[in-house]
Order: structure tokens, then sequence, then C-alpha cells
């Protein structure tokens, strides 16, 4: 079931096709080809895309919208369901660079979102396109900064909401999406169980006019992920970086950003040149990664353990998809433990001051773990990619203080604090 086709006024939009048979479909609630059901993406009109400049992009908001003539929906203002994601710090990394022997690394910060993720950025896309494709409630299959996304940009326009979480999600991450008021519903599996639910009630009556934003409008809500790229470039001076890292769950984040770079090349906005993109995954889900070290792009589901859950994808839709852009730009995959996620978490934090959630630490660790075995090049300038606030994940790291003492100044010298 879904609702009626309607024109998106002024988008760039002018169809879905599919990524794997390349048919072609009006744009509509459709995430499936109907011939080899393959995932749909978005079709644009590049003639209409090569008329954007820069300085139209440098007139816009200070968020995500700025980008909005690149964009399938939002290009009237009048439209956007949002919270006005976007435009969050590009960090220059010196320390971290210095201790891991690297030249130039930034980190793109995402945790200073409206919920604290990069989910602001697709949910706004997609809720924006389900608005005008008519759908009354929001919907979303999470592994938990969705659903706190999902839930808020439901509050804030006014519109039901239903999310569904796995039952064993970290608490942060379930009281961040409960505070908004909507059904929560936790399901007794994995995020994978989750999904397949999702999928199904997307055909009942019952839910015929509930936007699932990663199902039923997916080719949208993927579409928001080009953001992280566009702002980059922008932020570098209208250029791109030589090397990414970016963490892997479904792949489509991974894609998306490459989608980014390739695109502003093609239309003219940056000088093209190839940006090797590398993606990080945690040992306890790494399904993509695995693949790719065996030299196939046949993705096994796994059964996902480990604490890094807002990764925990056991059958990546995208995961093909990441393993052809990474191949193709010449960059890698590779995945990290526990101990080593828990590591980069802490990394990152001392020598940037960014408290990153698991798969930010998931990322700082592949990285170090690419330089160790020669993949990435520590001459190149590099970004990585920290999706998500490390208060949603405290439970993976430990703290304590590092002196307790009698609040006197005898007690402070006696110490060693004082010099």
């Amino acid at each position: 079931m879904s609702a009626p086709t309607v024109p998106f006024t002024s988008s760039p939009a002018i169809g879905l096709i599919c990524r794997n048979c390349q048919a072609t479909y009006p744009i509509a609630a459709q995430h499936a080809c109907w011939q080899c059901f393959g995932p749909l993406e978005v079709d644009y009109d590049l003639d209409q895309l090569a008329k954007v400049t820069r300085a139209d992009i440098e007139a816009g908001p200070q968020n995500i919208w700025r980008y909005a003539p690149l964009l399938p929906a939002g290009v009237d203002p009048a439209t956007r369901v949002t919270l006005n994601p976007g435009m969050t710090p590009l960090i220059k990394a010196d320390n971290l660079a210095a201790e891991l022997g690297m030249k130039t690394l930034w980190v793109k910060d995402d945790s200073g979102n409206p919920t604290h993720s990069f989910k602001d950025r697709v949910v706004s896309v997609a809720l924006t396109a389900a608005s005008q494709l008519g759908f009354d409630r929001f919907a979303c299959a999470s592994t938990g900064n969705l659903a706190n996304s999902v839930a808020a940009h439901a509050a804030r326009a006014g519109v039901p909401s239903i999310v569904f979480i796995p039952y064993d999600l970290e608490p942060g991450k379930v009281t961040a999406s409960a505070v908004y008021g909507g059904q929560l519903v936790a399901i007794e599996g994995s995020y994978d169980d989750v999904n397949r639910l999702c999928s199904e009630l997307t055909e009942t009556d019952e839910f015929e006019s509930t936007a699932f934003v990663n199902v039923n409008v997916r080719p949208f809500y993927a579409e928001g992920s080009k953001t992280l790229g566009y702002e980059v470039a922008e932020q570098l001076g209208w250029r791109l970086p030589e090397q990414v890292v970016i963490p892997m769950a479904s792949g489509e984040l991974l894609t998306k950003i490459d989608k980014a770079f390739t695109e502003l090349a093609d239309i003219g906005l940056v000088e093209g040149h190839n940006v090797k993109v590398f993606g990080a995954q945690s040992a306890g889900c790494n399904p993509i990664a695995t693949a790719l070290h065996a030299g196939t792009d046949v993705i096994t589901p796994v059964k996902p353990t480990g604490i890094a859950k807002s990764l925990n994808i056991g059958d990546p839709a995208a995961g093909p998809y990441a393993i052809e852009s990474v191949t193709r730009t010449g960059g890698w995959m590779d995945f990290v433990s526990d101990d080593e996620i828990r590591a980069g978490i802490t990394l990152l934090a001392r020598t940037t001051g960014v408290f990153a959630e698991t798969a930010g630490g998931v990322v700082v660790a592949t990285l170090r773990k690419l330089l160790a075995s020669g993949k990435l090049d520590p001459e190149a300038e590099t970004v990585i990619y920290n999706t998500g606030e490390g208060l949603k994940t405290l439970d993976a790291v430990a703290g304590a203080p590092t002196h307790q003492v009698r609040p006197s100044l005898k007690a402070v010298r006696e110490a060693g604090l004082l010099g």
C-alpha cells in the first residue's frame, strides 16, 4: 500500500531508478523495483542540478536546506518537516593526527545535531517527502538514533509517531525516544527482526497512511546522508578530501557520501578527483567488511553482538553497494573489537575534546588499524566521521575521578595537584 503520487514542486527529482537494472518509476512511496526487486534511489534532472552554483548554496540557511536544490524534497521551505540539522563542525584534529603519525586529519562531528546524531539529516529529508506524499503518521525501525530523530521530528510537526526498536537498546537511547511522547515499541529480537516486521506492517491496511522512513520512503531518506559529503566539501573551501573513513551499519551512509562527492564534481561545484572511501565496522557485526576481505560482494548475514549497537545490522541492505564504492575508489574496510572501540572513544575524546558514541569509536579504532596495515596513507588529507553523541552510550566506557581529596589547600598540595 502507498499514498498517492504527487509532484514535488521545483525539485530536481524526476523519479526513482533501480540501482540494479536501471528500471525507472515515478516519484512515489516505493523502495523496491517491481522487475528485479533491487533497491530504488532518486533519479535527478542533471541539467537542473548543473545550474546550482556555490553562491546559491552559500546564500541558503545554516543547515542542510542550503543544499535543497540538490535534494529530492524541501526546495520550498513551507514543505519542510525538519529540526533544521546540519552545518555541524569540521574539526582540525591536529593532536590526534600527531598521535597517529598523520599529516592532516579532520573530524566531521555530527553529534551537534538536534537529537545528537546524523539521523536528523535523513529524517528531515524523508519526512519532508512523506508529508508531500500524503502520509499522516511517521514511523521507523531503529537501532536507537533513528527512533530518537523520528519521534522528535513528529513532535515538532504535531504528527503521531510510532517507532520500533530492539528490546535491548542502550537505556539512554530508549529514554531519548520515549520523552517525545509518541508510541515506542520494543521488539523481542534483533534490529533485523524489527526491520522485517516493519516491512510487513507497511503492507497492512492499518499502516497504509504511515511513512516508515527507512522502508517505504527509503529512497528519499537515504539522500539526506549526501549532505555530510556536501558540507565537508564546502567547509574545506569547495574541495574534496583525499580519504574518508565512514562507519557502516546498512552501508548506505558510505554510499551516499561517495555519491555526494561524485555529484559535486559532476556538476562543477568542486574540481573532480578521486576520494578514497574506507568503511569501518565492529567485529561483532562485520558482514560487509568480511565479504570484501573474502573477495566477494555477496553478504552473508550475521547475528550482531558487541557494544556498537547503532551499527548492529546483521543483514545490511546496501552492503554490496558499499563494497562497490570502496573498491572503485581504491579504499578498504576493516573491523575492530569492543576493547578497540572503547580505546577509540577515549583517544578521540582525549585528543580532540569530542565524546563520540560507539560508532565513532569504531571509526577511530579502524583508522588506527588501517594506518597500521598500510591501507590508508598517513600523508593524505583525511576526514573521519563521528555520527553520534557519546552521552547516548555511556555504558560502553567507564569514568572515575583521577583524585579524591578533602576540601583544603593542604589536601590538594599533598595530592601533588599544585604543580
